[in-house]
């Protein structure tokens, strides 16, 4: 009898197990979300049963995306997904770009910026310091990640500080990537006045769970007049502290920007907050003042839309190169198009150089970027591991005139599954500051050779092929 019962329950159970596969191999096939990364989940499927199903439908299930295309397509502005949204002003030399920038988000480039370019780690943020310190109508501040360090702390408290003097702070924080953030802080923000909310809470129970999808933003927006974004999160391995400590820190960009374009990031965190709220903050409609020369774009992009923005605008730019593509990234997983694309741009006898970090921070990114080395060197694109310090930079230079920077990497995780932020800028000045820092960070790096790359060991060939099967989910 008990065999019986035991037997039983073991048909059942695997039963359940070949039905649990079979969803999910259904949903994979149907959904074609890349030949990667289908086959990627496939075999993990059918590697793991039961295990490799439930990982599907927690990590990669896009119910989440599938609401969020619709809540903005429900929006009463210029559909950004389709083709006639058209440019309704002089783009100049490099309007094909820009026009695949307003396409893909829905936002007009704008004319008549200031963008200056911030690189040391405390300038940068002593510069955002200085403009924290001087609100005095509203902050909205948005990060993947503050830190549970001084630099954190420092940053919380000005905010709660700001809050109290009658300044009106709302922040967006990212729920796992801030999740050992200060809760004493935020609680004094609160208590404040200011406004602190999770962006998709990692509480299964909750209805937007997707503990897959992250907000990797980095913005602030101060009086409607100034805004910074880019690369930088808030933690002592960015603000020089870890550095003066000798401990791991980061060698990474930012922008302060002034202009029409920080309407657009308002409104990019806007629809953060009415995604983490519910609610639709009110700002006062203003004059909108011409502060520089710069053509810049906003890219928001994230797994809401349906051609990812971020993906299509480096690959915009990368084609759109006559000279020179200068890109760094610190987790260097391409995808086809962006390898198809650098591959053509250096057949055609563009200047290519990518640097990345010596030593990546994140397990396994190192070695699977290191797999398409031979690939990349053999057509003569130049590769650069950066020494001194972990790169966290993500920009690109093109023709030194047109330049990208922003939160996104170039992987699969930023142009799949993470909500980033961009600028596409196309003046002259901050194109040649980029193009300098880059010049000066070749002269700290080791260029990798292709001989280099062909003596490698089998081993090691390996180690750096296994891990690139692992690319979709890094």
């Amino acid at each position: 009898m008990i065999n019986l019962l035991f037997s039983e329950s073991s048909e059942l159970f695997w039963g359940a197990v070949a039905a649990a596969d079979l969803v999910a191999i259904l949903c994979l096939l149907y959904r074609g979300q890349g030949v990667e990364r289908t086959l990627a989940w496939l075999f993990g499927v059918l590697a793991f049963p039961a295990a490799g199903a439930i990982a599907y439908f927690l990590l990669a299930d896009p119910t989440i995306e599938r609401t969020t295309v619709r809540r903005r397509r429900q929006k009463p502005a210029a559909n950004p997904y389709g083709d006639e949204t058209a440019p309704s002003g002089d783009f100049g030399a490099y309007a094909p770009v820009m026009t695949v920038a307003l396409r893909t988000t829905g936002l007009e480039p704008s004319n008549g910026n200031l963008a200056e370019v911030l690189t040391g780690d405390e300038m940068a943020f002593a510069r955002v310091e200085e403009h924290l310190r001087h609100a005095r109508q509203r902050i909205w501040a948005e990060y993947y990640l503050i830190r549970r360090d001084e630099t954190g702390h420092r940053f919380l408290d000005i905010l709660a500080e700001k809050a109290r003097q009658g300044v009106e702070v709302r922040l967006i924080y990212d729920a796992l990537g801030s999740f050992r953030m200060s809760r004493p802080r935020l609680d004094a923000i609160t208590a404040a006045g200011g406004r602190c909310v999770e962006f998709l809470p990692l509480n299964p129970l909750r209805k937007r769970w997707a503990v897959h999808l992250r907000n990797h933003r980095k913005l602030i927006v101060i009086d409607g007049q100034v805004a910074f974004t880019g690369g930088m999160n808030v933690g002592d391995e960015y603000s020089g502290r870890a550095r003066r400590r000798g401990t791991l820190h980061f060698s990474d960009t930012h922008l302060r920007l002034e202009g029409p374009c920080v309407a657009d990031l308002e409104e990019v965190f806007a629809e953060d907050w009415k995604f983490a709220t519910g609610e639709s903050p009110d700002y006062p409609d203003r004059q909108i003042v011409a502060r520089g020369n710069a053509r810049i774009a906003i890219v928001p992009s994230g797994p809401d839309q349906l051609r990812n923005a971020s993906q299509l605008n480096y690959f915009a730019g990368i084609t759109s190169a006559r000279r020179s593509v200068w890109l760094t990234s610190p987790y260097f997983i391409p995808d086809e198009a962006i390898l198809s694309a650098l591959i053509g741009a250096a057949l055609k006898g563009v200047d290519v150089r990518i640097l990345v970090p010596a030593r990546c921070d994140v397990l396994l990114v190192g070695p699977a970027g290191r797999s398409y080395y031979q690939q990349l060197l053999g057509v003569g694109i130049r590769v650069f591991e950066y020494l001194p310090s972990m790169l966290h930079a993500k920009t690109m230079v093109i023709d030194e005139q047109l330049a990208l920077v922003g939160s996104a990497n170039i992987d699969i995780r930023s142009f799949r599954l993470n909500f980033e932020v961009g600028a596409l800028i196309d003046d002259p000045a901050v194109a040649a500051a980029l193009h300098k820092r880059f010049a000066g960070q070749l002269r700290e790096s080791c260029e990798v050779t292709l001989t280099e790359v062909q003596a490698w060991t089998f081993a090691k060939r390996l180690r750096h092929g296994a891990a690139r099967l692992f690319s979709p989910f890094l």
